[in-house]
């Protein structure tokens, strides 16, 4: 398993355009990706519970992933976070 740690730096959030964002880039891959906030997860492949955890500007989430592509996915998930004003690394 990996591990990535996010600060969101998006204006809305994680709501419904950088929540599809996510998703979207999340769905392709095999490995089992979660966003986990203030002590609860959601899978990363879900619009409604990527958008139910009320993640808002200033917030830090952790994204994992677990499986047989995990490295390329959390990549490809940090460079939809960072290049599309989501948010930055910590």
């Amino acid at each position: 398993m990996m591990e990535k740690t996010f600060k969101i730096t998006a204006p809305e959030g994680l709501h419904a355009r950088p929540a599809a964002l996510l998703v979207s880039a999340a769905t392709p891959f095999l490995a089992d990706l979660s966003l986990h906030f203030n002590g609860k997860s959601a899978n990363l492949k879900s619009i409604m519970g990527v958008m139910a955890q009320g993640v808002v500007t200033g917030s830090t989430i952790v994204i994992s992933a677990q499986g047989s592509d995990e490295a390329e996915a959390l990549q490809v998930i940090d460079d939809v976070i960072t290049s599309k004003g989501i948010g930055e690394e910590c």
